[in-house]
């Protein structure tokens, strides 16, 4: 989660004459039924040590050649990355210091993983470094030239290559509370920056692609950190997080083209944050997050219809920023596990056949 920026001078002079309406869904909102607060609770099947002094941020998983599930989190606060037993949440080792060496972080907040790369945005350091597992070994940097306040990220497996997404919330400086000033919507046109990477000889080396940001008043990308998408029906979703405007997902294409498309502003009561995709062969749910300061709300919408399917809650999981799907079958979580950053301190998972009960989603799915 970041600041939220101030608003505009025309915006408080409105509020200082009258109480203005709550701002209507736009009319492309594809979930604009009425969803009701029905929230179903799934107990964690685990929680990690809470580490307060870490800032926990977004969580990614990988599973070693011999089968264990390794549970790697970034920390803001310590700039290294913790990784846990996904099976029990067990700590099992931190990775990396303060610094901006290869294997140094500053301020690392997204992180993904693909194949045996781990990529870890870091913002202070304002670019994207690629490690190898299990080693953890450095294999390059890139993106320090074009990003300016950078949080996540997801990447696309391509036939020779990745194609690798980047949201980068730049503001137009601090007001003289601390607070970011939002840069006016026509210079919101490079909120996501997208890079080719490939990985060669033990390197990985990436090119700018194109920047991606709609300046229109429904596109445009205001506060944005979380960000997924699903390479099948074109989509790229990105998470609106200014709550002053709205807290919702925005639908792009791959190519970074804006669709008209809004979802969840009826759903969300706060901040949108972290978003996942569940596929069920052709089929699927979008796993998003609302970062609830007593309790999470996990919302699933339809992967093709984006209709609100579903929500539930945990026994205590509060205040999360990333979350993680990990699909793979493992002795602890045969259908997989849902990660979830908890309270910034540490990380809770779910099992699957468990939230799939609790919501009635089938377990499976045709191929």
């Amino acid at each position: 989660m970041r600041a939220l920026p101030v608003l505009s001078l025309l915006t408080v002079a409105l509020l200082a004459g009258c109480k203005p309406a709550a701002a209507p869904a736009p009319a492309a909102d594809a979930a604009a039924a009425t969803t009701g607060r029905s929230i179903a609770t799934v107990a964690e099947a685990f929680q990690t040590p809470m580490t307060p002094a870490d800032n926990i941020d977004s969580p990614a998983s990988w599973t070693t050649p011999e089968g264990q599930v390794w549970l790697i989190a970034t920390a803001k606060a310590t700039d290294k990355l913790v990784v846990y037993d996904g099976q029990t949440g067990a700590h099992l080792r931190d990775v990396g210091s303060l610094g901006t060496a290869p294997g140094q972080f500053d301020r690392p907040n997204g992180i993904a993983v693909v194949d045996d790369l781990v990529l870890i945005v870091e913002r202070d350091n304002h670019r994207v470094q690629v490690l190898q597992l299990p080693d953890f070994t450095p294999l390059g940097i890139f993106a320090a030239d074009d990003l300016r306040k950078p949080y996540g990220l997801w990447v696309n497996k391509q036939a020779e290559g990745y194609d690798v997404y980047i949201t980068d919330s730049y503001d137009a400086g601090e007001d003289a509370q601390g607070n970011d000033i939002l840069p006016p919507l026509a210079e919101l046109d490079k909120r996501v920056r997208r890079y080719a990477m490939k990985v060669a000889d033990g390197k990985a080396q990436a090119t700018l692609v194109s920047s991606i940001g709609d300046t229109g008043e429904t596109g445009a990308l205001r506060v944005v950190e979380s960000i997924w998408g699903d390479p099948a029906n074109d989509r790229l979703l990105i998470a609106e997080e200014d709550e002053t405007y709205a807290s919702e997902f925005k639908v792009y294409t791959l190519e970074g083209k804006f669709t008209g498309t809004t979802f969840g502003r009826d759903a969300f009561k706060a901040q949108a944050e972290g978003v996942m995709l569940r596929t069920c062969g052709k089929d699927g749910w979008w796993i998003t997050t609302e970062q609830g300061k007593q309790r999470s709300v996990f919302h699933l919408f339809d992967r093709h219809t984006l209709k609100h399917v579903g929500a539930f809650q945990g026994n205590t999981v509060a205040n999360t920023d990333g979350i993680w799907m990990d699909q793979s079958a493992s002795p602890r979580f045969p259908h997989g596990a849902l990660y979830a950053v908890h309270d910034d301190q540490g990380v809770v998972a779910f099992d699957w056949a468990s939230v799939a009960k609790q919501l009635s989603l089938p377990l499976e799915c045709a191929k």
